[in-house]
């Protein structure tokens, strides 16, 4: 790899720090704990980043820095997928030689098992996403109510290396699709259900040696794994340790001592180190601000009164203070002001302002007061803001929303959960927050993968609304919007998919359940201690797969 130097934003630019040496102990530190180490069980951006070290997919995202980190190649396959069938019919063939840790040879029903189990699975497991059992079908409850069952029967696997996938429909997206943590191979025997986060089968350089919830994660080299089949990971550490817990504040101490090399979350510093980095330039030298290509977004229930009314809905999109909100992210080093759900990294990104909150971005109070008196309730309401406290900047963004929104009558109460479990139990669970009165989450939302489809089916689409894990906040089941991503699933031209998440994000905008307010960027600080480190355009973080420790 060739170096781009030291210097402000050199990890966006190139490879920081490149070596070919190999050794050492790779520490990296989180505030709170991974949502789950489970690959059919897991929604953190962070993890399914980190998780590359142990298992491997069908498909993969290149080892490259930038936008060439988006890259698609094969992985557990020997090439990407073989379309057949307009695209109804994808084939992909496993690697010779691959090994789970414990050396037994992993077979196409090990990766068919691992689909099932996480697409199907839901009533065990729920937090990941399910694209496989929306596109394969649904005539199949899952490993544990039919324990009998091999699975769909519209996955196919005809020998021990090959797997065939039948759609109900035509889907372009197939290889992306591949890349996700759901297709690493998972041996049945060993699976133990909701206990499998705490010791997935490495089929990756790395298996997990040791792990304490929430204090300290290890892994270890993996004795089964071959680099003469893996063309994209190099083992570069000799031990990686993850530090769990640790108050966000402290995680910067660590970063800035060197008792940690990066922070795993991938959001950046706290706003006082923030400005610490900034005004020293020893330090500015070791950091990074790049366009994560995430949203960060509220959402408002409309299930849940009063958003059950549009207009209260869009009472608070012109009430929000989105600058308030950005100070909280440490002002423009933080992000710049969204006014669209899809990203601006992302095509399809158009920029328009459904709900303009004035110029300085404090919002349009009269605005806000007219969508008030239009629900009959021009003295506002009383709502609740899940938000997670141990993500210190989102925390402080729903205290400012709050803040925002009492301006014209509208009390929020700001609840505090933990991130870990904040999908599986809390925010993503409809019931509960029906139980508690929380119409509006705090969220943050980055591509599955970088297409207009990754982005917005599990937010937007009423078939992927769950009972756990949900991503559809807003519980939003338009029909309009749900063919037209069956739409933009099928078509192969790349401009008029674009359309189509364009037009999906206006339409989505008008229902107003879910409010964007910065398209994030994160100082990220990277200990000059660590090797091999750029930040990677398929998770708009540092490529874990990638890093060193000198």
């Amino acid at each position: 790899m060739e170096s781009t130097g030291e210097g402000f934003g050199a990890a966006v630019r190139g490879v920081v720090a490149p070596s070919g040496e190999t050794g050492g102990t790779l520490r990296l530190v989180r505030t709170d704990d991974f949502d789950s180490l489970d690959p059919g069980n897991t929604y953190y951006a962070y993890t399914w980043n980190f998780l590359r070290l142990v298992g491997r997919t069908l498909v993969t995202f290149d080892t490259a820095p930038g936008k060439a980190g988006q890259r698609l190649v094969p992985d557990l396959a020997e090439a990407l997928g073989e379309p057949s069938e307009g695209g109804r019919v994808w084939t992909y063939r496993l690697r010779q030689g691959l090994r789970f840790e414990d050396g037994t040879a992993v077979t196409s029903a090990d990766v068919k098992y691992a689909i099932a189990r996480s697409n199907y699975g839901t009533d065990v497991l729920g937090a990941g996403p399910t694209y496989f059992r929306h596109l394969l079908g649904t005539d199949f409850d899952g490993p544990w109510r039919e324990p009998d069952v091999d699975g769909p029967v519209t996955l196919e696997t005809p020998d021990e290396r090959t797997l065939v996938f039948r759609l109900r429909a035509p889907f372009a997206g197939m290889d992306l699709l591949a890349t996700m943590p759901s297709t690493t191979p998972v041996p049945r025997k060993l699976d133990t259900g909701a206990e499998y986060r705490l010791r997935p089968v490495a089929t990756g350089p790395y298996r997990v040696a040791s792990y304490t919830r929430g204090e300290l994660a290890v892994l270890e080299p993996n004795p089964h794994w071959d680099p003469a089949t893996d063309p994209v990971r190099v083992r570069r550490a000799a031990r990686i340790e993850v530090h769990l817990g640790k108050d966000p504040h402290e995680v910067d101490r660590m970063l800035l001592d060197g008792a940690a090399h990066i922070d795993l979350a991938g959001f950046g510093v706290q706003p006082s180190t923030q400005e610490r980095i900034l005004a020293d330039p020893a330090l500015r030298a070791h950091a990074d601000n790049p366009l994560t290509g995430f949203t960060w977004i509220y959402c408002l229930s409309s299930r849940i009164a009063p958003f059950d009314d549009v207009h209260c809905r869009r009472a608070v999109q012109f009430a929000t203070d989105k600058a308030a909100m950005q100070e909280a992210y440490g002002g423009p080093v933080g992000g710049d002001i969204a006014t669209t759900i899809l990203p601006p990294t992302l095509d399809g990104h158009r920029p328009f302002d459904r709900y303009p909150v004035g110029p300085d971005a404090t919002g349009d109070l009269e605005a806000a007061r007219a969508e008030l008196k239009a629900a009959g309730m021009p003295d506002g309401f009383r709502t609740k803001i899940a938000a997670r406290k141990d993500r210190l900047k989102e925390y402080r963004a729903a205290e400012a929303l709050a803040a925002g929104l009492a301006r014209v009558g509208i009390e929020a109460e700001v609840l505090d959960f933990p991130s870990g479990d904040y999908f599986d139990r809390y925010g993503g669970c409809p019931e509960y927050l029906r139980e508690h009165g929380i119409g509006i989450i705090m969220f943050g939302w980055g591509a599955d993968f970088p297409d207009g489809y990754g982005f917005l089916q599990q937010i937007v689409d009423g078939r992927a609304i769950k009972e756990r894990g949900n991503q559809n906040m807003g519980e939003l089941d338009d029909p309009e919007i749900n063919a037209l991503l069956d739409e933009g699933a099928r078509c192969g031209d790349p401009a008029r998919r674009a359309e189509i998440w364009h037009t999906i994000d206006r339409l989505t905008m008008d229902h107003a359940v879910i409010v964007p307010y910065l398209y994030p960027r994160s100082l990220l600080y990277r200990h000059p201690d660590t090797r091999n480190v750029y930040v990677t355009g398929s998770f708009g973080m540092y490529d874990y797969v990638a890093l060193g420790a000198g």
